[in-house]
């Protein structure tokens, strides 16, 4: 398992994912994208970041919905 995959999905996550992105396939998809451009820049293989993560789209998508979910509470 990789620290350091999961460390920067996390941290990329809390400084990349816009909190007025809506949870529409097309924004996900870029974001994934994105995320992966991003770390593999920094030597970040894409099996380091999804070993633990599972889904990085899923992940994504799940941040998007729970930061919505809890602006409207």
């Amino acid at each position: 398992m990789s620290t350091r995959g999961t460390n920067f999905l996390h941290k990329w996550i809390s400084g990349n994912v816009p909190e007025t992105v809506s949870a529409d396939i097309i924004s996900v998809a870029e974001l994934t994208h994105k995320l992966f451009a991003d770390a593999k820049a920094l030597g970040i293989k894409s099996v380091e970041i999804e070993e633990d993560a599972g889904s990085v789209y899923e992940t994504i998508l799940d941040a998007i919905v729970h930061h919505t979910a809890g602006l409207a509470g």
